[in-house]
């Protein structure tokens, strides 16, 4: 399982990035040391020329193909103004941009730091909002993580719990899709059809393509009575 975690910690070092390690250490049994993190303070002077030239330079480029190729994902970020940080959007922004699928079926594990217990419904108000939008498959439980919590017993059970979905979510999926890795592709074809199973035996093919928007299919309607 290749789980990548995307970290918009400013700090060095970064008591977001030191969750967001131990979350994938958690979900894939890995040293956090040999856990793939994408700093994004690292992109931010790229991020802001993406935004202007509509071109990733060649760092901020690898690190949206690593995104868009894992099979999980984690993405952690502080608390700004009651939200999440504008370095954060601002990455998800500019990877939308470029493919608007790209986060499409993927399974991600929201998370966030705070200095204070009350802001930990930015999960719930911003995070899970902004990854429902961009069409990923969000885990049931996020990890909020105050900075009373390190320490506490209560951050590591939430810690295992969600890296526990995550994992067997991320599994799921990449059994469902033939184990080909990636587990987000439009089935096992790869060619944007889906197996569609009925009475436990594979029947037909549903291809997205061929679907008739139901603004064309009423017009039609229309103008056949």
């Amino acid at each position: 399982m290749s789980v990548v975690v995307v970290s918009a910690g400013l700090s060095v070092p970064s008591s977001t990035r030191l969750l967001g390690e131990r979350l994938a250490a958690a979900a894939t049994g890995q040293a956090p040391s040999d856990v793939r993190v994408i700093e994004l303070r690292d992109l931010a002077v790229d991020i802001a020329h993406n935004f202007t030239s509509g071109f990733p330079a060649p760092a901020l480029a690898e690190a949206m193909d690593a995104v868009t190729g894992a099979d999980g994902l984690i993405v952690v970020t502080p608390v700004f103004s009651a939200s999440y940080s504008g370095l954060f959007k601002s990455f998800f922004d500019v990877l939308g941009v470029r493919d608007r699928e790209s986060l499409a079926g993927k399974p991600v594990l929201i998370a966030a730091t705070g200095g204070t217990p009350r802001h930990s419904l930015v999960l719930e108000h911003a995070l899970r909002p902004l990854f429902a939008h961009l069409r990923a498959v969000v885990v049931p439980t996020g990890v909020y993580a105050a900075s009373q919590d390190w320490g506490d017993k209560g951050l590591d059970a939430r810690i295992e719990r969600a890296a526990g979905e995550l994992a067997a979510l991320t599994g799921a999926l990449s059994a469902a899709s033939g184990g080909t890795g990636g587990g987000t592709g439009g089935g096992a074809d790869g060619g944007g059809a889906i197996s569609v199973t009925r009475g436990g035996a594979a029947d037909d093919k549903f291809d997205a393509r061929n679907v008739v928007p139901f603004e064309e299919q009423l017009a039609a309607l229309r103008s056949a009575g």
